[in-house]
């Protein structure tokens, strides 16, 4: 509907997305998004979890096919849709309403992690061929395998906390040095000369 107010959340996956199919044949998968904000304490030094929003999910159609196929409990996901309430009576007569996130667009947050797309390129209209990609190698050679040192997701988010750490005590939380608002030759007056 236009208009609506769209929200975006972050999180993981508590358990594995649940497909099911409308009598009509409509694709619907059901999933739960658990997102626990996380604050740093300068004081006590430490990062501080805050509670965990719960937000169960219905995503669906062919979205709904893709999620089920791609996502599994525990896949960290970013999730684009709407809050909309629900009411409902339970079995000793009371009315209660809750909140429910209808998705309209979910993939894998790559934040923590890589991965790689699979499914069959855009169309070309008849008679075109795809334009052949640069970057990759001839049909009959081997792709050169990558001997770097490869930096584990555990490694990355453990100095991301500490530059945050190091940020939050200087003021300059989550902005760039050179930024001329908030970096850390920024005037406190916040007034830009």
């Amino acid at each position: 509907m236009s208009g609506e107010t769209t929200t975006t959340v972050i999180g993981n996956l508590t358990s594995d997305p649940e497909l099911r199919f409308t009598p009509g044949g409509s694709a619907v998968a059901n999933f739960t998004i658990a997102s626990t904000p996380r604050s740093f304490d300068a004081q006590a030094k430490e990062w501080r979890d805050g509670d965990t929003l719960f937000l169960r999910s219905t995503v669906w159609r062919e979205a709904a096919e893709h999620a089920a196929a791609s996502l599994t409990k525990g896949s960290r996901v970013v999730a684009s849709g709407r809050l909309k309430p629900r009411t409902y009576e339970t079995k000793t007569g009371e009315t209660r309403t809750v909140i429910e996130f209808e998705v309209d667009e979910i993939g894998l947050s790559l934040r923590y992690t890589a991965a790689q797309a699979v499914g069959s390129p855009a169309k070309q209209p008849a008679g075109e061929q795809p334009p052949a990609r640069q970057d990759a190698p001839a049909q009959d050679e081997t792709p050169a395998v990558d001997e770097a040192p490869r930096i584990g997701w555990r490694d990355r988010l453990k100095a991301q906390q500490e530059q945050e750490a190091a940020a939050a005590e200087t003021g300059t939380e989550g902005y760039a040095d050179n930024d001329p608002w908030f970096g850390k030759n920024a005037p406190r007056n916040g007034y830009v000369q």
